[in-house]
């Protein structure tokens, strides 16, 4: 046990430091997870810049590395960037299949 009193603050100080880090750090994950559990092209889109900024803010207090932030938002920009290909692939499938579709008569045998 401490013996002095900046000591006992120290500890006080630590444990409301923590609480609060790991606060940030799990919401940040949440967050993560609700990115990659949505299905919607557009939701993803807007949820990205918050998520982003929760990492960069977890950064800038030392409480997760650089490089892994960089990591987690290069594969999050990654997977909302796929989202949007297989949107456009979906849109140009259904216009290229209508289009291209066109009834094609037969003359009937006497």
């Amino acid at each position: 046990m401490a013996h002095h009193k900046s000591a006992k603050k120290r500890i006080r100080q630590t444990a409301t430091r923590r609480l609060r880090n790991r606060y940030h750090a799990k919401t940040m994950r949440n967050a993560l997870r609700a990115l990659r559990a949505t299905k919607e092209q557009g939701e993803a889109s807007k949820q990205l810049p918050s998520v982003v900024s929760m990492i960069d803010k977890l950064v800038k207090s030392n409480q997760i590395h650089k490089n892994k932030a960089g990591n987690l938002k290069s594969k999050l920009t990654k997977f909302v960037a796929k989202m949007n290909e297989v949107k456009e692939e979906k849109a140009k499938k259904s216009t290229k299949g209508k289009s291209t579709t066109a009834k094609k008569t037969t003359k009937k045998a006497k």
